[in-house]
């Protein structure tokens, strides 16, 4: 039997068949997840390893969330003023989050207010993928580029922040492909 990587009708389907959000992963990854996703089994594999919900579903709650998240590692940096999930943040163009600063003139001075917005894909996601989110868009409040010292602090704040962030791409690729096997 051929290796699956040296094996030309294997990587002839692979390049028919490409995994939009795992492009930047080796060709072995992309080849076990394919199989897992062809043979029906990554929803599976994503309920056994993230099986608890999360209960956060106004924004109320979000900003809470976030404040905590914000006091418990990056007390020091610039206040929050707004957390909020929001609908038109598309997944497809890569932006599952968004951190903006806001600023207008009030009086003789310019104030700049701090916003956070989340995909509302989060709404229904695991409780891991949504800290996983949140952590990203605050690591932003310090490091705006991603570069090493930002994911060292998405790391500080969340241990297994790239797993997350890997098994993320493997929800919404599951994600879109659930509707269009029930439709």
């Amino acid at each position: 039997m051929i290796p699956a990587a040296r094996c030309p009708l294997r990587r002839y389907r692979a390049a028919m068949d490409p995994l939009p959000y795992l492009a930047g992963y080796p060709a072995d990854v992309q080849m076990r997840v394919r199989a897992l996703r062809d043979d029906g089994r990554l929803g599976d594999y994503l309920a056994r390893r993230y099986p608890d919900p999360h209960a956060i579903r106004n924004d109320r709650q979000l900003y809470d969330y976030v404040q905590a998240l914000k006091d418990r590692y990056l007390r020091q940096s610039t206040p929050l003023h707004k957390a909020i999930y929001d609908g038109k943040l598309q997944v497809l163009k890569h932006a599952l989050g968004t951190h903006t600063t806001i600023s207008r003139v009030q009086g003789g001075r310019l104030k700049a207010n701090r916003e956070i917005r989340i995909a509302s894909v989060f709404r229904e996601a695991p409780a891991a993928f949504l800290e996983m989110i949140v952590v990203h868009e605050l690591a932003h409040l310090k490091e705006s580029d991603h570069n090493r010292a930002f994911y060292n602090l998405c790391t500080h704040m969340s241990p297994d922040y790239h797993q997350l962030e890997f098994d993320l791409r493997l929800y919404l690729m599951h994600q879109e492909a659930t509707p269009a096997a029930s439709g």
